[in-house]
Formats: structure tokens, C-alpha cells, sequence
């Protein structure tokens, strides 16, 4: 029912064999030893027995840093959210000011336009004594230009 197993040849292959290293064994820390051996000191209980040992100093805890009210990255946080509005509101002045400059140079060129064509006006419109070319006055027979004076 089931296929027979296939004999192979194993193939060779590298094998890498890795030893630990050991670690040096290591150094028992001792107790470092007072420079001068305490006072011994006895004490009676209330019961009548007698205790008799070392005086040890209480260990004092090594100072802790004053930690500030905030903290740091709360500071940064707030610092960098006060200037991102600040470069937000700054972008509105800008935009602002672009757009009431753009409406001033658009009045400034319309009132030039109106000013311009008013001046066109009263020379097209305007008397004709002014213009240069042949006036003729028929009552007295006066010719500009031709010399005819009658």
C-alpha cells in the first residue's frame, strides 16, 4: 500500500561544528570590610534577654533628581503646537495681504483706465478750433493755411 522508501546515497556536506566558549568563572564580590571595627552594643529586652551586636548605620538613599512639573516632550509638544499656529496664522496675513494688494492694483489700473479715456474723450469730442488742418470762416473769407484773407 505504501511506496517502498527510496534508498539514497547521503550526500556530503560541510558540516560546521561550533564549541563554546567558556566564561572565565566569576569574581565573588566581598563585603568590603570597615576600616575600623565598631563599638559592640548590648541590649536588654524587655523579657530579660540580652542582645549583643554591631551598630549599623542605616543605609542612606542615593539623592533623587528633581524631576520637573512637565515633563520635556510635553513642553516640546506644546513649544511645536504654538509654533505651527503661528506659521498658520502668519500664512493668513500673507494671503490677506496678497489679496488687499491684488484689489489695490486692480483700482489703481481701472482709475488709470478711466482717467486715460476721459483725457481720449475730450480730444475726440472736445471743440475743433484746436486741430491742425484748414479752417474755413465763410463770413469774412478768412483762409488759414491757404492765405486767403478777404
Amino acid at each position: 500500500m505504501y511506496p517502498e522508501p527510496a534508498h539514497h546515497v547521503p550526500a556530503e556536506r560541510a558540516v560546521e561544528v561550533h564549541r563554546p566558549t567558556p566564561l572565565p568563572p566569576a569574581v565573588p564580590v566581598a563585603a568590603v570590610q570597615p576600616g575600623t571595627v565598631p563599638a559592640v552594643a548590648s541590649i536588654v529586652l524587655p523579657d530579660g534577654r540580652i542582645v549583643t551586636g554591631y551598630a549599623v548605620e542605616p543605609a542612606q538613599p542615593e539623592p533623587v533628581t528633581v524631576k520637573p512639573a512637565v515633563s520635556r516632550t510635553a513642553v516640546n509638544v506644546a513649544l511645536g503646537g504654538v509654533g505651527f499656529l503661528a506659521v498658520c496664522g502668519g500664512l493668513l496675513l500673507l494671503t490677506s495681504f496678497i489679496a488687499a494688494l491684488t484689489a489695490f492694483i486692480t483700482q489703481l489700473i481701472i482709475l488709470a483706465a478711466v482717467v486715460f479715456g476721459g483725457w481720449i474723450a475730450v480730444q475726440v469730442l472736445g471743440p475743433s478750433g484746436h486741430r491742425s488742418g484748414t479752417t474755413v470762416n465763410i463770413r469774412k473769407a478768412v483762409f488759414k493755411r491757404n492765405h486767403f484773407h478777404g
